[in-house]
């Protein structure tokens, strides 16, 4: 399973929002220009992805002088798998795994064709399975944490023998 940049910036994107606003315990709208020089991400790039995440649901944006874009809830509730879904569509580690929500099972392409099941799927269902409980688990807020929980382990653990 490869994520694209779409992915990536996205997320990034997000991070920022969230930085501000767990920093200032508002929902201060930030303005996409400056989440591309802070970031150093292409601005038209961007807004192709904003536009994802509202659709979705999980950003809005602000109008007027100090407007731009803000989340639309807490961070501490916005779970990573609901954001790579609305950025990258469903998720599945082979392309030929086809998402059946109709009857919530996981199909195989191959199966069909060859009459029985596909002997690789047991694997692919486990690497989509960790793949998605680990976005299950993971919130913004836990991201927008993470370089400072990094500097203190990194006070903790010798990085020499």
């Amino acid at each position: 399973m490869i994520f694209t940049t779409k992915a990536e910036y996205g997320v990034r994107l997000l991070v920022e929002l969230g930085r501000v606003q767990l920093e200032d315990g508002a929902r201060t709208p930030v303005s996409l220009k400056a989440i591309a020089e802070a970031e150093g991400l292409p601005l038209a790039y961007l807004e192709r992805i904003v536009a994802l995440l509202r659709k979705a649901g999980i950003v809005e944006s602000v109008r007027g002088a100090h407007g731009g874009y803000r989340l639309t809830r807490d961070p501490r509730e916005l779970r990573m798998h609901e954001v790579i879904v609305a950025l990258e569509g469903p998720l599945a580690p082979m392309a030929c795994f086809v998402d059946d929500r109709s009857e919530h099972r996981v199909l195989c392409s191959h199966e069909a064709d060859r009459g029985h099941g596909c002997a690789t799927k047991l694997l692919w269902l486990r690497v989509q399975g960790g793949v998605m409980a680990a976005l299950e688990q993971t919130t913004l807020a836990d991201l927008v944490a993470f370089p400072a929980s990094l500097k203190q382990s990194e006070k903790l653990i010798p990085l020499h023998g």
